[in-house]
């Protein structure tokens, strides 16, 4: 799943190519992306676009009349330009679901993959109409993240750590990925309910949210998007990393059964040696 790092670096290089640019034609061909059937995608054909901003994992491409083009990324969802030559091996290449061209240049194709389609487009008026922005909580890649904010999320909740990090109404931007990484940089348990943690694993553990974020979207940038998934791979200390040895102890990462999906963590830096629960296949 694209995280506030991966769609940092998309928003920006859109921002960089498509300013200014008018769009001259929309296709959406997975009718179930667009989700204000009143005001579709093609509604922005004409529209000269002032730019391309994030909104926690979402993207918000900006048109100088003053509507907003609000993607959603979903699970898989992706975007690319239509002429890229770095293209996976034959049939791994995902669908484009929505084709948007311009003027100028290439046009954009928005992908997905999975079994259903997580991909949303919103056309409004405010970003805030979108309720996966409207909803959103402060953003640890913003300098404006405090403390206070931090704590706000976590202090005294009866939740584990690894939900807060990925609920979206209190952090914005973190997804599987990051808070696998936060965590471990922390030496926290994301088992471990927020409101059991002590003073000194919380300034751990805000450091690391703040510091893992802001290091991810500082190395993204400049990086051509369709090479984004590989290098956020590349970057994971943990995260993905099941078998592997850990890089601060040695112990072997391990799994752990989480929400719907599965994570990485590391027994001796995390949890005191005890091996979570994995569901069986």
């Amino acid at each position: 799943m694209p995280e506030s790092p991966e769609v940092q670096a998309l928003a920006e290089e859109l921002d960089e190519r498509l300013r200014g640019r008018t769009i001259t034609g929309v296709d959406v061909l997975e009718f179930r992306a667009a989700k204000t059937r009143s005001r579709p995608p093609s509604s922005l054909e004409g529209e000269r676009i002032a730019g391309v901003t994030r909104h926690g994992k979402l993207l918000d491409v900006a048109v100088e009349a003053g509507a907003h083009l609000v993607v959603s990324l979903g699970r898989h969802g992706w975007g690319r330009w239509a002429d890229e030559t770095a293209d996976p091996a034959p049939g791994e290449r995902p669908p484009a679901l929505v084709s948007i061209g311009f003027d100028e240049g290439p046009a954009l194709e928005l992908t997905d993959a999975g079994g259903w389609v997580s991909l949303g487009l919103w056309v409004v008026d405010d970003p805030r109409e979108v309720p996966a922005i409207a909803k959103l909580g402060p953003d640890p890649a913003d300098e404006s993240f405090t403390r206070t904010d931090f704590d706000e999320a976590f202090v005294g909740r009866r939740k584990q750590t690894k939900a807060v990090l990925q609920e979206q109404e209190s952090l914005a931007g973190i997804g599987n990925a990051y808070s696998d990484e936060i965590l471990h940089l922390a030496k926290v348990s994301p088992v471990a309910h927020a409101s059991t943690l002590t003073g000194e694993e919380l300034d751990r553990l805000f450091a690391a949210t703040t510091g893992v974020v802001r290091t991810a979207i500082a190395e993204r940038r400049g990086i051509p998007i369709d090479q984004q998934k590989a290098a956020k791979v590349a970057a994971m200390r943990v995260h993905g990393r099941t078998g592997e040895a850990c890089p601060v102890c040695g112990d072997e990462i391990r799994d752990f059964s989480f929400a719907s999906t599965t994570a990485q963590y590391c027994p001796t830096c995390q949890t005191g040696g005890e091996r979570l629960p994995l569901r069986p296949a």
